[in-house]
């Protein structure tokens, strides 16, 4: 048999097993961790955004929508819409906001645990948009507000794009373990 003929009493190096490998030398004694804990926490934030669904007028539509298979919100990390604030981490406000709902918002964000965020979607939600009167308040009134999705009703493509801009936001955040650990 000549070199290039295939032994089988000998497995290749491609298929030799991973805990048999020596340890490579590289100076540093142990395995030296690139990336910090912070951008860790913040990773596995964005992507893992629990919306809470608080439709209030003709752009809960365009939410509803959005998790629909045409826009598929999924592979953004934000599919399973949730009823409860508690089990939520992202309240989207779809929708005129009233005297009388301003106060039920405020207890289902106070409900909310931390970390939370807000999206306010389409312009009655921002600034009471055609409704300017008495009865209806803007939400960053109410709550504090952390994307503001303009239009009248916007698309769900707009809606999209705003939970990126959000994930852009908590991809950015600093001293997360401080937070988590309530040292900040």
């Amino acid at each position: 048999m000549d070199d290039t003929t295939f032994h089988l009493s000998q497995p290749p190096e491609l298929f030799a097993r991973v805990d048999e490998e020596p340890e490579p030398d590289d100076g540093f004694g142990e395995t030296l961790l690139i990336t910090s804990l912070d951008k860790l926490i913040n990773w596995a934030r964005k992507n893992a955004i629990w919306p809470m669904s608080f439709g209030l007028a003709c752009c809960a539509i365009e939410m509803m929508s959005m998790i629909a298979s045409r826009f598929d919100i999924s592979r953004f990390g934000a599919e399973v819409m949730r009823g409860s604030p508690r089990q939520s981490d992202l309240m989207i406000i779809a929708g005129r906001v009233s005297n009388k709902m301003a106060p039920v918002i405020r207890r289902l964000y106070e409900q909310m645990p931390e970390p939370k965020w807000v999206i306010s979607m389409g312009a009655c939600a921002t600034s009471t948009g055609v409704f300017s009167n008495y009865a209806l308040v803007p939400v960053n009134q109410v709550i504090p507000v952390d994307v503001y999705v303009p239009g009248c009703p916007p698309r769900p493509e707009q809606l999209i794009y705003a939970i990126t801009l959000l994930q852009k936001k908590i991809e950015q955040d600093k001293h997360t373990v401080a937070k988590v650990l309530n040292l900040a």
